[in-house]
């Protein structure tokens, strides 16, 4: 791979947010490395490669490669079959269909959940499209392959969580400052659109509510005591999509349960399980928590929601 090119100031003041998402993915720029962020982006290289190694082999290796669908279909079942052997994982009580398109949530102790999350989507949940909000440091070391994971339902769009923002260390005030502020913003509505289009249409969005990973479902025990605030992932998403009266997806809470001696990479051939708590209803919603007209933020609904996967999951995994 060539040096990642940087952005001008000139250009990010000019470009849109879709315009940029398209050069991370075609043309070999790098948001991060513009942003003097650059370590960021170099600490997910190797996930990376993985990741795009076993893209490339699972379209390489098989076909037929003159019919797209087929093709596409035939790519689907071997990563299920490969990724089953080296990144196992139970799900056998997740929900295998769903009328509404459904958004679920889940801890995020480590990146192996993600391989089996994507085996499990592809396995019981079939062609239906599956969105994702990727943090951009992961976002750029998947980009180049964009083309091919939306080949195998996924589609995947950049964020900028609290946690990265914080670490790029742009200094408030300057040009770059302001540009990174709007970046964030935009990419979020990208994100909120993409979602609400996939869920209307019967689609899955997986979010993660810590926006980055951590071990416990609650971020420390002042958060589940409720002195402290929670990251409010899951209520802007659901404010945002049920703006729409005709909206009917559901929220289901996902429990992330890893193997004991679990590290933060991918754990190969250790084996995870995925165990669905209680489905948040789109009418349940509407009633519980949008209690006054056009409300500004949904009171409860984040720490029910946390609460509902910790509920599924040992008591140390809680806080």
């Amino acid at each position: 791979m060539s040096k990642k090119k940087l952005f001008t100031t000139k250009q990010l003041e000019k470009l849109s947010a879709e315009e940029i998402i398209d050069k991370l993915q075609h043309e070999n720029y790098s948001l991060l490395e513009t942003f003097g962020a650059g370590k960021l982006r170099r600490e997910m290289v190797p996930v990376g490669k993985i990741c795009n190694t076993a893209i490339n082999y699972f379209f390489g290796t098989t076909g037929p490669k003159n019919n797209v669908e087929k093709h596409n279909t035939a790519a689907r079942r071997k990563l299920v079959k490969v990724l089953s052997k080296i990144t196992p994982g139970d799900y056998s009580e997740m929900p295998k269909d769903s009328k509404n398109g459904l958004v679920i949530g889940f801890n995020h102790p480590s990146l192996g959940e993600i391989a089996r999350i994507l085996t499990m989507k592809i396995d019981i949940m079939g062609d239906k499209p599956m969105y994702f909000p990727v943090n951009l440091p992961w976002y750029e070391a998947l980009a180049p392959n964009y083309d091919r994971i939306r080949r195998l339902g996924i589609v995947i769009t950049p964020t900028i969580t609290p946690s990265t923002w914080k670490k790029m260390g742009l200094k408030e005030g300057t040009k770059i400052y302001e540009i990174g502020k709007r970046l964030k913003r935009d990419f979020r509505n990208i994100y909120t659109n993409i979602s609400h289009d996939g869920l209307a249409s019967g689609g899955v969005v997986f979010v993660a509510p810590s926006a980055t990973r951590q071990a416990t479902v609650f971020k420390n025990k002042d958060v589940y005591d409720k002195k402290e605030e929670i990251i409010p992932t899951m209520s802007m998403l659901a404010l945002k999509l049920y703006i729409d009266p005709k909206m009917e997806c559901d929220f289901l809470p996902m429990a992330v349960l890893p193997p004991k001696d679990y590290k933060k990479g991918l754990n190969f051939h250790k084996k995870y399980r995925l165990i669905p708590g209680k489905k948040m209803t789109a009418k349940e919603i509407r009633k519980e928590y949008f209690k006054v007209e056009n409300p500004k933020r949904l009171e409860g609904f984040d720490y029910d929601f946390h609460e509902r996967i910790a509920n599924e999951l040992p008591k140390r995994f809680w806080y």
